[in-house]
């Protein structure tokens, strides 16, 4: 199938709001479809945790296959990824923050969701950042 920015885009915004369960399930329909997605949980203090939110997106990347071990796709998931938390960063700057980021990825299309809860007290705050890159197609 041949995917558009905005068809990875929804999917990795579906695989950040996912639960667990249904997380599985959109691994293996978006597989079936040509599409590789993926998912990983965050949390902490947000701007502490930058590195670490990138560290997981790119292992979590390799791990299922949607990049290659190079610099060229690992820089463009690193771009995405600070992209998406450039969005959410003003919101939940010097909070404690969980979430989930959603990754997926069809030909050249690459895109990256970071679905936060923001602790305020007794209160949640939910924050949703998207970044995409493009890069060459893995043969």
């Amino acid at each position: 199938m041949n995917f558009k920015s905005t068809d990875v885009g929804k999917a990795s915004v579906n695989m950040a709001i996912s639960s667990r369960a249904e997380e599985e399930r959109l691994i293996k329909e978006y597989k079936s479809k040509g599409m590789i997605a993926t998912a990983v949980d965050i949390g902490g203090d947000l701007i502490a945790s930058i590195p670490k939110i990138i560290e997981r997106a790119i292992v979590s990347s390799k791990r299922c296959g949607l990049i290659e071990e190079s610099h060229i796709h690992e820089g463009a998931v690193v771009g995405a990824t600070r992209e998406a938390i450039m969005q959410v960063g003003d919101k939940a700057h010097g909070f404690s923050v969980g979430g989930k980021i959603g990754i997926a990825r069809s030909g050249e299309h690459i895109s990256v969701c970071i679905f936060l809860s923001i602790g305020l007290l007794h209160l949640d705050e939910v924050a949703i950042g998207l970044g995409h890159r493009s890069i060459p197609i893995i043969k």
